[in-house]
């Protein structure tokens, strides 16, 4: 089989792994005792991963760092849709200190 692939350009390569885990958002998936084969073909790399036992794991995200809004910002949205100084930080609050979005959200 590796003699055909060979001919075909594609190289493999077995990885001896003890587990393989895939973050995804809000869970982790663990496989453990896998079979890892490594495949480069046309320049690209390719990771193909069978048996194992599989679990998976509710990941804690990682709180996002709060989005600085200066009183600027705040002055320029409510300015632009009329609003209060309160509304308008909660929009850019929202809108991660986007100001377009948060006037567009607030004339939407």
């Amino acid at each position: 089989m590796k003699t055909m692939m060979a001919r075909m350009g594609i190289k493999s390569d077995d990885i001896e792994a003890t587990s393989v885990v895939i973050h995804s958002t809000g869970k982790d998936i663990i496989i453990e005792n896998p079979e890892v084969v490594k495949l480069t073909m046309q320049g690209q790399l390719i990771f193909n991963i069978t048996g194992g036992k599989i679990k998976e794991e509710t990941s804690a995200e990682e709180p996002e760092p709060a989005t600085e809004i200066s009183e600027e910002d705040v002055r320029i949205v409510a300015d632009q849709t009329g609003v209060s100084d309160d509304e308008a930080r909660a929009a850019l609050v929202e809108s991660n200190g986007d100001l377009a979005e948060a006037i567009m959200k607030l004339k939407g």
